[in-house]
This record gives structure tokens, sequence and C-alpha cells, in this order.
């Protein structure tokens, strides 16, 4: 059975949301739609539409989806001026983001203690109103083969894309479009890119919506790693990255 994968480089602004549209199928998937940031639908509407038509879907957002546990022990009690015996990056970092970066040597930002927070909530709201559009539970789910109509993971482009051997910086500046045309010439040998590539060209933000389909790819195909402790992911949530062939059959 095919699956639609809706992937979302998400952002405080609307108009700097890059969407992506995919089609995953026996391990196989292809893009066949990028959303201009010129548009008259909002995301949540455009993200309703596609899971009408389809028959199973899964939105790979690009934002942290919860916060660090030890953030609420150290804030839930604490008053002005009294010191705060937890690390800060025990209290700041998800376990998620201290994995991604022992393991793929990329540093996502602090949502406990970065302007992401901001970008994290923004991805809840547009979450919370694609449920309330689609009338579905979308939940959050940690296993492939869920049979929710519709489900939600978060990923990482960065990590991504450090994960199928390809440049993770140096490409979201204006003027850095050869380095996104090589990233998307590299992306072609994981994904079919059925669609005009010129707004990935010239926008970063699109550019990562792609590479969350690829994410959401890898997440359905078994190829990305699980988090050890899934209660803990369940509390602060759990960024999916494909993992080499060893850590795979280790899962």
């Amino acid at each position: 059975m095919s699956i639609t994968i809706i992937g979302i480089d998400c952002a405080v602004n609307e108009k700097s949301i890059g969407v992506a549209l995919g089609n995953y199928s026996v391990g196989s998937c292809s893009v066949l739609h990028l959303l201009n940031q010129e548009k008259a639908r909002s995301i949540p509407e455009f993200a309703c539409d596609w899971i009408e038509r389809s028959k199973q879907t899964l939105l790979a957002l690009d934002a942290p989806l919860g916060w660090p546990s030890d953030l609420g022990t150290a804030l839930v009690e604490h008053v002005a001026g009294v010191g705060i015996d937890i690390p800060s990056d025990l209290m700041f970092r998800r376990a998620t983001d201290r994995f991604v970066r022992s393991h793929f040597g990329k540093q996502p930002l602090d949502v406990g203690a970065d302007k992401i927070a901001r970008t994290a909530r923004a991805a809840l709201e547009l979450l919370e109103k694609t449920r309330q559009e689609t009338g579905l539970e979308i939940p959050i789910v940690w296993t492939p083969r869920y049979t929710e109509k519709a489900a939600a993971i978060e990923v990482y482009p960065a990590g991504s894309l450090v994960s199928h051997g390809l440049p993770a910086s140096g490409y979201k500046k204006k003027d850095q479009i050869e380095v996104r045309r090589h990233i998307l010439k590299g992306l072609k040998r994981s994904i079919q890119l059925d669609v005009d590539l010129t707004l990935a060209e010239a926008n970063h933000d699109i550019l990562d919506a792609i590479v969350c389909v690829l994410a959401g790819s890898d997440f359905l195909a078994g190829y990305a790693l699980p988090p050890a402790d899934l209660d803990e992911a369940k509390k602060e949530g759990w960024i999916w990255i494909k993992g080499d062939k060893r850590e795979q059959a280790a899962t």
C-alpha cells in the first residue's frame, strides 16, 4: 500500500514554511509536489486535502515536538534567584538531541533555551489545526507499521543529510544555489524527484521539506533509529534519522 508523506519545514511565519508532498510504496519514495509560498490555502488546509485523498498519510515535521523532561522538573517549583542543580545540557537538551549529536555530529537547537521553542510551539499549533480540519487524532507514532489514517513524526533535515552523506550546512543563504543543486543531485540517489526543482534550488525551506519527505521514507522503510527509552521519547519527542546497516540490524 502506498503512503502519502507530507514533509513540512516548520517556521513561526507561515510564509517561511516549506512543504513537499511525496509518495512511499514498497521501499521507494518519490516527491510529487512542492508547495509554493505564494499559496492561497493554509498549510492545515493543504494537509487536510491530501489526507482526505490518501489511504494513509505521514506528516514529517522539522521541529521539536516536545521539551526536555528535566526542564519541567527544574522549573515547576523554581522561584527567582534560587540556584538550579540540573546541568544545562540536561535541562535544555532532550535525549534525542544528545543522541543526534553523538551519532551524527549535528547539534539540534536547544528547544529549552533558544528561539526554536517558538517554532516548536508553531509546529504543535499547525498539527492541532490539521487535527481540527480533518477530525482525525493524528498521533505521534513510534513504528512504521502504524494503522491510523494519518500520523506524525519529528525529523531533522541536517541529520538526515549527514546520514545520506550529503552537505548539512552552507546551503541556506540566498546565493548558495550551487550547493543546493549539489544536494538535490545527491538526493536523487535515495529518492525520486518527479517535480520541477526550481523552487528547491532557490529556497532552502523547500529543499528542507524534500529532506523531510526522505526522512519520512526512511522511517517507513524501517531504516531510522528508534529511541532506547520509549517512555522518555514519548514525553520529550524523538528525531527519526536513518542509521547505518549495522545499527539498523541491532534495532
